[in-house]
């Protein structure tokens, strides 16, 4: 058990003259886990993963990493973490074993420890084989691995004790992103805790143990992937016609069938309507369907979507939020 969560963020504010990218903030982030920081943009997270790292100062109050202040203490934070930002930071004209040696010295590692841990994180992250290839030749998975293999080498030779992924996966295919996902776990089966900002839902609804949404620089609503989803009340029955002319016939059979309201989207050729009783409600839509000669493609009951969700928390129509002095900024 450790005394002090592996980050805590309090009452935090980042301003630029009169815009608050952070509005207050208000964060903990136990050990050992992967905690998703999810918000559309300009709702904070960059901005949060830089002041967590020591690459900026807060305006106004708190956060400590690995139980160290970042203003007060930013070296014994940096000792304690590693950083993978969103945009790859490794040179392609040099070697995978090229790049994380040069990392190594720039990090005030001697050649020969350098040298040492470049060949050792090559293995740990399944690039050994192609280590003296230059980074030209490596797919976007693989260059996404070696530059996380090189976000390790700010510390000693443990596993970092917090690292910060901000969009890991950005512009990768799934191959790709399922190689870091394997990645991250592996770190994290190490003991390694991780903050995770994305706009990838299904990455953070595989990876992400706890989720914080941020809206207008301060956490709209935290919990697990399946504590969120189910703010959205209860499972949706979804039924797609074959001819999208004959929706409005349908949407009342669906209401009556879950006795709930229904939604229609033209575009999909779908009706859909939240469901208590999962089994009732898709026999007596079936059945009614039928009775009203309406042809089906497909029909389902599903869980809400994390997307769902997301939307759901950041689509407000309000773009201001309260500042320190109980002003309205835009953000």
């Amino acid at each position: 058990m450790h005394p002090t969560p592996a980050i805590l963020i309090e009452d935090l504010y980042r301003t630029y003259r009169t815009t608050h990218a952070l509005n207050g903030l208000h964060l903990t982030v136990p050990h050992g886990a992967v905690h998703g920081l999810l918000g559309p943009n300009g709702a904070g997270k960059t901005t949060a993963v830089r002041i967590l790292t020591t690459l900026l100062r807060p305006t106004r109050g708190r956060a400590l990493v690995a139980g160290h202040d970042v203003v007060r203490e930013p070296t014994q934070v940096r000792r304690r973490i590693g950083l993978l930002g969103q945009h790859a930071a490794v040179d392609e004209e040099l070697s995978g074993w090229q790049n994380l040696e040069m990392f190594g010295r720039l990090h005030h590692l001697g050649r020969r420890d350098a040298a040492r841990r470049a060949t050792a994180l090559l293995e740990r992250f399944a690039l050994a084989d192609t280590g003296h290839q230059p980074v030209s030749q490596y797919s976007g998975g693989m260059r996404r691995r070696l530059d996380l293999a090189a976000s390790l080498l700010g510390g000693d030779d443990r596993t970092p004790e917090v690292l910060f992924l901000d969009e890991p996966t950005t512009g990768l295919d799934p191959r790709g992103r399922a190689e870091v996902w394997k990645a991250v776990r592996s770190l994290v089966h190490q003991g390694t805790t991780v903050l995770l900002t994305t706009q990838y839902l299904e990455e953070a609804d595989q990876l992400a143990d706890h989720i914080a949404v941020l809206a207008h620089g301060r956490v709209a609503a935290e919990g697990t992937p399946d504590q969120l989803k189910s703010r959205l009340g209860a499972d949706r029955i979804e039924v797609v016609l074959r001819d999208a002319s004959r929706l409005d016939e349908a949407a009342p059979l669906i209401a009556r069938a879950a006795d709930a309201p229904t939604e229609t989207d033209p575009d999909r050729r779908t009706v859909s309507a939240p469901t208590t009783d999962r089994i009732a409600t898709l026999s007596r839509a079936l059945r009614a369907l039928e009775d009203a000669h309406l042809t089906v493609e497909d029909i389902s009951v599903r869980r809400p979507t994390l997307d769902e969700v997301f939307l759901h928390l950041t689509d407000h129509p309000s773009t201001t939020a309260p500042t320190p002095d109980g002003t309205e900024a835009t953000v």
